[in-house]
Order: structure tokens, then C-alpha cells, then sequence
């Protein structure tokens, strides 16, 4: 289901799909000593991916079909027709879905074979990870039902972290905008950042 106002839509899978490059246990072709292994090579981890333009619904059907664990945090907004109103669900990091898979080159080929995928995104060609307490933190925003909106990404601010509510122990920042404190939580791989209305009170400098 990729959403609508019949309902919340799925955002992620329970399961996911690991692929771990082979060796030759008669040869020893292929061994690798754990030294010199890249932990992002056999660990799984979030990586961001780059969509084409509105193919984040489309990308999480796809490759929840692919039984490849995905999350899209999307948030709920009332559009406006010519005639009427109607709620749907839109991406909050438009651009962008989130994967969780072991970085090998066979689970990038997978992921990127599917029509949509654009790139995933890190530095010098090389996908980098999204912290794990950046993703647990985008969770808590979408299970508290407070009002999310997306906020530009900014460099500078005060860190906290937030003390009583829905949101206690994530951390982000704090600004003021029009007179009233909001909470910011950034994604810094992507550059991408979502705010909530928040009592200056409910948080603790870092």
C-alpha cells in the first residue's frame, strides 16, 4: 500500500535481504582476514538512497516486493483540488528512502537495478551509513503524532536534547522561529531536517 487517505501507509518491511560475498574453503580463495574486512561490508546498515523525482512510493513497492527492508518516512497533509480536499500521505524527505542492507556490490546492484533508484548517497562514490540514532530519532517524530514539518537543513544551533514528552532522549536542536521554540532533528548524510513545535522548557542543552 503506498498510501491515501484510506489510512496510514507502510513505511518499512520486517524483513530484509542480506548478501554476503562468497569464499573457497578448499582454495582459500577469497579469504579475507577480519582486519582487513570494512565492517560496512558485513554489517547492515541505513543508507540513503536517491530516488527520481516522486518515485519514493513507487521505490518502496518495489523493493518491499524485492523482500528488501525500506523506510520512508512519510507524513500526512490535506491537499487541495479545484473542487475539494483530500488527505495524503507525502514523503517527508522528499528525494530520498532509506535502506537497510548489507554494502556489498551485489545488494547495490539489486537495490539500484530497480527503476527509480537513482544513487545511494556518500562521499567519493563510496555509500556511507546513516547513524542509527539519526533513523531512530525520525521514528520517534512519526510514532508521536505530534505535527511534523520539514525544516531546512541548518549548520548552526543550539544541540539538545529533549527531556519529557513523546520525544524524550532524542536529540537535535533548538531554534526560535515567529516567537515560539521548535525542535529540529537533521539527517546529515542528506542534508535533510524535519521540526516540531516544542516548550524550550522539555529540553536540556548538550
Amino acid at each position: 500500500m503506498d498510501g491515501g487517505s484510506e489510512g496510514r501507509p507502510l513505511i518499512e518491511t520486517p524483513s530484509t535481504s542480506l548478501l554476503v560475498p562468497e569464499s573457497s574453503p578448499a582454495t582459500g580463495a577469497g579469504l579475507v582476514r577480519p582486519a582487513d574486512i570494512d565492517p560496512c561490508l558485513v554489517e547492515p546498515a541505513w543508507y540513503a538512497l536517491c530516488t527520481r523525482s516522486r518515485f519514493e512510493k513507487k521505490l518502496l513497492k518495489e523493493l518491499t516486493e524485492r523482500s528488501i527492508e525500506v523506510f520512508l518516512p512519510m507524513r500526512e497533509v490535506l491537499s487541495r483540488w479545484k473542487d475539494r480536499r483530500k488527505r495524503v500521505w507525502l514523503p517527508l524527505f522528499p528525494g530520498y528512502i532509506f535502506v537497510y542492507h548489507v554494502n556489498t556490490p551485489e545488494n547495490r546492484y539489486k537495490v539500484l537495478n530497480v527503476p527509480g533508484a537513482v544513487r545511494f548517497v556518500g562521499i567519493e562514490g563510496r555509500a556511507v551509513p546513516v547513524p542509527q540514532e539519526q533513523i531512530d530519532g525520525v521514528r520517534r517524530f512519526l510514532e508521536s503524532t505530534l505535527a511534523i514539518d520539514p525544516y531546512p537543513y541548518i549548520k548552526v544551533g543550539r544541540r539538545v536534547e529533549v527531556i519529557a514528552g513523546p520525544l524524550k532522549g532524542v536529540q537535535g536542536r533548538l531554534v526560535r522561529k515567529k516567537g515560539r521554540f521548535r525542535f529540529i532533528l537533521q539527517v546529515d548524510l542528506i542534508r535533510q531536517a524535519i521540526s516540531v513545535e516544542i516548550d524550550a522548557s522539555d529540553v536540556r542543552p548538550l
